[in-house]
């Protein structure tokens, strides 16, 4: 009812825009003329976005699934090892901005279809690297997370594009729940692969053929020029007043600021400064897990006595297949329980959101402190345990964008939505692979080389996961100070 009427009356404070699932109420009716996309088309173009986007999080996540085997090939420490995920992760970082950028000006569709075509083909070409040239490993990671850069950043802006104000949060959601999803499929995938097939290799020959898939689809579906909604346009949307706003230019000038003063304004909402540095513990914590949980595992058992070591034939792969399960499982379950405890508390809460996420991130830190504990003596406690951490810390995804689209003024969004994906990647899971890694590789340098070391090491270099969860707690807890303030200065 809400959607067919021009300017509405302020709504009860309960349906207040407290967040994305409750936004764009007021909508105008003219935003909807000259649709050129049929409704059926609509979602067919969401679907093949989809699909690609969770292709693209399987080959975030094929190096963890037989990481194993990969160290065995290449014969990497630790450190080493680490660094794979890193500079994945560095060029994906570094790279996002540069296609945010393109992406505004240039024709969409062909740095997509150049963007699958690129990352495809290189991970393609990594299954055939012999074992003396581990450097061009490493530097074919990095191609393809710039290449996955260029989806990740442009995919989102083409479905918030296609639809409308009510239907854009849930396509988006179910756009983002293929992360998770793709990302558990990974592991599945390359751990599946290596068993079938015994050779490692073969994990990197099966997401080309489906990136050749989407490319196809890309190609036939998805119209050359999709219609552009500018910021300004979706702003002055929620207010149903674009034909008022048309009719006085004030209301232009006065938007237009340059990026540093758009970044000075960020700096100064506290808000969105804590949630980012929140959202930042977040993505240190689950890039450390992705990475290194399944080599964790492997070495608990080693230490029981439930596996034997492999030191010449392919690596048992169970414990990826079995991480990859609980990765799409808690992923979806938690994205899900995030959205809902978040949409029934706010009416009860102001502060509901960031005090959801500190919650959930206390009580996942408690989780993996109890997981990394009982590792030794029971492997099945230590499924469940990380399971739960793993849950709690898939309940922040979608409430903490649903934060910053409402503590920051639409102007800025993009621009606090790069900022966020920069500093969460550059302080979180670029480092943290790495960092795990490396006090592993320290601790067992400075003791006898063992079986029992080598599961230790790993064990005390996962505790700084733990820290960093409570530290993340923390700053939703500060989030949660500013955060009716920073709503209330957004919506003037």
């Amino acid at each position: 009812a809400h959607e067919n009427t021009g300017l509405q009356s302020q709504p009860p404070p309960e349906e207040q825009n407290y967040g994305a699932t409750a936004a764009h109420v007021r909508q105008g009716p003219f935003v909807s003329v000259s649709r050129k996309v049929p409704a059926k088309r609509e979602y067919l173009i969401a679907a093949v976005l989809c699909y690609a986007n969770l292709i693209n999080f399987m080959d975030w996540f094929i190096v963890p699934g037989i990481l194993l085997d990969i160290q065995k090939y290449f014969k990497l420490s630790d450190g080493d090892t680490g660094l794979l995920q890193t500079v994945f992760i560095l060029c994906y970082m570094l790279a996002a901005p540069i296609f945010g950028y393109l992406g505004d000006r240039y024709n969409r569709k062909i740095i997509l279809g150049a963007g699958i075509f690129f990352w495809s083909g290189v991970t393609l070409g990594s299954s055939f690297i012999s074992e003396l040239y581990y450097w061009i490993f490493f530097l074919s990671r990095g191609l393809v997370g710039i290449g996955t850069a260029s989806y990740s950043t442009i995919a989102p802006t083409i479905i918030a594009d296609l639809f409308e104000e009510g239907k854009r949060t849930t396509m988006l959601s179910i756009f983002y729940i293929f992360i998770p999803v793709g990302s558990g499929l990974g592991y599945v995938l390359a751990a599946g692969m290596a068993d079938v097939t015994g050779d490692w290799h073969w994990a990197f020959r099966i997401t080309p053929c489906m990136g050749g898939l989407a490319l196809v689809l890309l190609i036939l579906l998805v119209p050359h020029r999709t219609q552009r909604r500018t910021a300004a346009h979706r702003a002055l949307s929620i207010s149903g007043t674009i034909r008022v706003a048309a009719e006085k230019p004030g209301v232009h000038r006065t938007a237009k600021t340059t990026w540093c003063q758009d970044v000075i304004s960020l700096a100064k909402n506290w808000s969105f400064v804590w949630s980012s540095l929140g959202l930042t513990a977040m993505a240190f914590v689950t890039g450390a897990l992705g990475m290194w949980v399944p080599v964790f595992l492997y070495r608990a058992q080693i230490v029981q006595g439930i596996v034997s070591p492999c030191l010449h034939e392919s690596c048992d792969s169970s414990n990826s297949l079995i991480f990859g399960g609980i990765t799409i499982g808690t992923g979806i379950l938690g994205v899900i329980a995030g959205a809902e405890a978040a949409r029934r508390l706010r009416k009860i809460n102001n502060k509901a959101d960031p005090l959801i996420c500190a919650t959930s991130m206390f009580v996942s830190a408690l989780c993996l402190y109890i997981a990394l504990m009982v590792a030794q003596t029971n492997i099945l406690s230590t499924f469940i345990f990380i399971s739960f951490g793993e849950l709690f810390l898939s309940v922040n995804w979608a409430v903490v964008t649903d934060i910053l689209l409402y503590v920051v003024t639409p102007r800025r969004q993009s621009t606090a939505i790069a900022l966020q994906i920069l500093v969460s990647h550059l302080l979180g899971d670029a480092g943290s692979p790495y960092l795990i890694g490396a006090i592993s590789h320290a601790i067992q340098d400075k003791n006898a080389h063992s079986f029992q070391w080598s599961f230790w090491s790993m064990q005390y270099s996962f505790i700084v996961c733990a820290f960093v969860g409570v530290c993340g707690g923390g700053f939703f807890l500060l989030t949660s100070f500013y955060i009716e303030e920073d709503r209330k200065e957004a919506e003037r």
